[in-house]
């Protein structure tokens, strides 16, 4: 199994630090696994996009132009990333930061509503985890326990107390994710 993954937003989305709990969340499963963000020097409001390998084998190189997974998070990045999905892969995104949506037909293609899911919960913060539990329902290549154990190992341990609301926002993606195109 390998997993070659984008996610890409704004800064302030939680967009690098999904991709280090999934990275987190791979090592504790043992896998192995790159992380490799990138983002603009604005930080909040900036693009930001990290690139996450998960894989059963040694990774040769965490440098990648095709994705099977792309998690969109606004348009500017569904316009630089959308393309880049492979043939048979997975795009998932949130329609709120997005005004053209995908066409393909050669990859599945889901929405989650995040942004909303997220106010629902009550904490906004959580919007990340929404999207990434969107992701665990499409591709489950992590277990929720191993989940649980790389969100320990990224919260800083004074916020362990926000890891059931975390847990609580990834299982809403996984109920609530849609699938718009199945491929």
């Amino acid at each position: 199994m390998k997993e070659e993954i984008i996610i890409a937003g704004f800064g302030g989305q939680g967009v690098l630090s999904m991709g280090k709990i999934l990275a987190y969340s791979g090592i504790m499963q043992d896998k192995e696994v790159t992380w490799m963000p990138s983002y603009g020097p604005e930080m909040r409001g900036g693009t930001a996009n990290v690139t996450v390998i998960i894989s059963d084998s040694k990774i040769s190189s965490p440098v990648l132009a095709r994705f099977d997974t792309a998690i969109i998070l606004n348009q500017q990045s569904m316009d630089k990333f959308g393309p880049a999905v492979k043939p048979g892969g997975l795009l998932i995104y949130d329609p709120n930061g997005i005004t053209i949506p995908p066409s393909r037909q050669d990859i599945t293609i889901c929405t989650i509503d995040a942004a909303n899911e997220s106010a629902l919960l009550g904490n906004t913060k959580t919007y990340n985890m929404v999207v990434l539990g969107a992701f665990l329902k499409m591709k489950p290549v992590i277990s929720m326990e191993n989940i649980v154990l790389g969100l320990k190992k990224s919260i800083p341990e004074r916020s362990h107390h926000l890891i059931g609301i975390n847990v609580q926002a990834i299982e809403t993606g996984i109920n609530n994710v849609k699938i718009i195109n199945k491929v």
